[in-house]
């Protein structure tokens, strides 16, 4: 059987010179805490402390990028378990589904879930050969039953990954029950909350119309006018701030925004609370909606998360059958330089006010992103992230942002992820490509590797904790 290749000086440069210079960069930095700002890790798993069940649950079920792989070359969803909406049967044996990764674990050579899975296999689990078909059920078998042990229940692994903080990411009309069970308590300062009003703002969803009648039920404000339903989540939006959460995040089509006047808004309004709105009305009120949170974001000091550029549940019967965050997203051109325009035009000279923009457009770094953050004191801009989370993506984020926007115009790395084992492999890729870019500019003396080794900390640690408001 084929060995784990986990080299140590993977990533860095070929050449010695740069390379010699990255890894000195990599040992100062490799151990540093991990701030984990933005994901979608289950709270319950830290309130509650239970051991995870089985290999299947924690690397497959949970983890879109491993089965949209698996999906691609024509095994169904419901063969490796993944839960249906529609209440159809699926498949419930984890042995099956794990076999079905191990026969096809060729299919990620070279993508960046390989070198994730590999390094928590290596080093979370002490096995050293690749997984394949012949090793499967050993595999299987081996890590189910690490699990079950204390040093592998969640709280234990926060600590083995030296994970600082981590938030969590929940919608508005969630209760917080996991992160209630633990304010109060030392692990409210490690585990907190991120405010997602996607599901009372984004007008195009199948459900917008009892969300909004949710809202007002949870708020006890009248959702049936304008101002009861923005009074309603910033009631929302306080309760978040009881439970940890200093970021809101906020997954739009596009980064459009506007600013209406306060009839236009009320008719749009009323307009989309009938669900009847049209394709167009649904995009105008989630442009004016991001508008409003930027608002509201001056008021209450929550840094904003504007991630746009997803064609999001392209696949239609996969969404009928699976419903949402099934693997089915797809990127797409996204504009910002006029989309943001009337949000920026309205608050961007504000003092209070922060935000870190994210895309899926590669083509808007150099164009777009980097002049705004160059410019706007309340831009940032978010790391490579979901399909350009990877070695060649950081690589051209870092290239195509820097000479314009420099390292202090942007917030670090987070991972974005459900996978929660995969944290630490994830941070450590981006700690080596940055080291990776840091040791280039060292070997053409553009800076010192003095400087270098203080922005690599900077970009390992105390950016993400500096503009994510974390202490």
């Amino acid at each position: 059987m084929e060995s784990i290749l986990l080299h140590e000086d993977r990533l860095f440069p070929a050449d010695e010179a740069t390379r010699s210079v990255a890894k000195a960069l990599y040992k100062e930095i490799r151990d540093l805490p991990i701030i984990s700002p933005h994901g979608h890790t289950d709270p319950r798993w830290f309130a509650q402390n239970n051991n995870f069940t089985n290999a299947t649950e924690l690397f497959i079920t949970p983890d879109h990028y491993v089965f949209r792989m698996l999906y691609s070359q024509g095994i169904k969803l419901t063969d490796i378990g993944v839960p249906r909406w529609d209440g159809g049967e699926t498949e419930k044996d984890p042995r099956k589904i794990w076999k079905l990764l191990a026969d096809n674990y060729h299919l990620f050579a070279a993508t960046p879930s390989r070198l994730w899975l590999d390094t928590v296999f290596h080093d979370v689990f002490g096995l050293r050969e690749m997984l394949c078909s012949d090793n499967a059920t050993h595999y299987y078998d081996h890590i189910t039953a690490q699990l079950q042990g204390d040093d592998f229940k969640p709280r234990a692994l926060m600590d083995r990954f030296n994970i600082e903080v981590i938030a969590t990411t929940e919608g508005a009309l969630d209760s917080l029950p996991h992160h209630a069970a633990i304010k109060d308590t030392p692990w409210a300062k490690r585990v907190i909350t991120t405010f997602r009003p996607d599901d009372v703002v984004d007008a195009s969803r199948e459900d917008i119309v009892s969300n909004i009648e949710k809202l007002g039920e949870l708020t006890g404000e009248d959702t049936a006018t304008w101002q009861g339903y923005l009074n309603a989540i910033r009631a929302r939006r306080a309760v978040f701030r009881e439970h940890g959460a200093t970021a809101t995040d906020h997954g739009h089509p596009t980064a459009n925004t506007a600013d209406l006047s306060e009839a236009e808004c009320i008719a749009l309004f009323d307009k989309v609370r009938s669900g009847n709105s049209n394709a167009e009305e649904q995009e105008l009120f989630r442009a004016q909606m991001l508008t409003e949170l930027a608002g509201m974001s001056v008021e209450d000091g929550m840094v904003m998360q504007i991630h746009p550029g997803s064609f999001r549940n392209h696949n239609s019967q996969l969404f009928t059958q699976f419903g949402r965050d099934k693997g089915h997203d797809i990127p797409m051109q996204t504009d910002f330089v006029k989309a943001l325009r009337p949000l920026l035009g309205k608050y961007g000279n504000e003092p209070n006010l922060d935000i870190i923009l994210f895309t899926l457009d590669e083509t808007t770094y150099s164009r777009e992103l980097a002049p705004l953050a160059g410019h706007y004191p309340c831009l940032k801009l978010g790391p490579s992230w979901w399909f350009h989370d990877s070695p060649e993506g950081m690589l051209r984020f870092r290239h195509q942002v820097t000479e314009t926007a420099g390292f202090f115009n942007t917030v670090g790395f987070n991972d974005d992820t459900r996978a929660f084992l995969s944290i630490p492999a994830r941070h450590d890729v981006a700690r080596r490509i940055d080291c990776r870019f840091l040791a280039q500019l060292v070997v053409e003396h553009r800076i010192s590797e003095t400087e270098a080794a203080s922005i690599a900390r900077k970009l390992t640690y105390d950016f993400a904790k500096q503009a994510y408001k974390l202490g």
